[in-house]
């Protein structure tokens, strides 16, 4: 089993990483785990050429940057975890150029994120984090994907870098999301997923 947690925030080992981490840890024994963080590397948009339809070959024909080998991850990945601080009420930039392209390679491909699961996480300051949140999950949902949720939105307050370490309703929230994927994790690998 393989979970794959994407950070999204353009600060390395901040508080979303600490949110992701968390819910890393409640992975059974033997799962394969592996946190990417975005911070400082380079990533561009989608140039929406269409060339992934023509060639289907699970790659996106925009060379030079880390896509490419962030969306062989993903593809190989179980699990995706999708984490993110709040940026003007959304996602940062740099997930939302991941997602926005892993979408169209993936469908472009008859669907290489159909019943794989996700989840998503948001670290903010004060506000604007529901709509951060829907906006990871609609890339769950349009490509086919089986979403996790936790007891309550996956969410943690923390402005500085390590202050969510002082949010235990947002941490316990992060245990309570990764306690319900390792349960979920088992029950869906070696699934068909055609």
């Amino acid at each position: 089993m393989k979970v794959l947690a994407i950070n999204g925030s353009a600060r390395r080992d901040g508080n979303t990483a600490i949110m992701l981490d968390t819910v890393l840890a409640e992975m059974p024994a033997g799962t394969e785990t592996n946190l990417i963080q975005l911070a400082g590397m380079p990533l561009r948009g989608c140039t929406a050429c269409r060339r992934c339809a023509q060639t289907q070959d699970r790659r996106c024909a925009v060379k030079g940057d880390s896509f490419n080998d962030i969306f062989a991850m993903m593809t190989e990945a179980d699990a995706i975890i999708l984490g993110s601080p709040v940026y003007v009420a959304g996602p940062t930039p740099e997930i939302k150029m991941l997602i926005d392209r892993a979408c169209v390679v993936a469908r472009a491909n008859h669907g290489l994120m159909r019943r794989k699961l996700g989840a998503a996480v948001v670290a903010q300051r004060r506000g604007g984090a529901v709509s951060a949140f829907d906006a990871l999950n609609h890339f769950f949902f349009i490509s086919e994907m089986i979403v996790v949720g936790s007891n309550y939105w996956n969410m943690g307050f923390g402005g500085a870098s390590g202050e969510v370490k002082d949010d235990a309703e947002g941490l316990e929230t992060m245990r309570v999301l990764g306690r319900n994927l390792a349960w979920l994790l088992p029950r869906v690998v070696g699934q068909p997923h055609a």
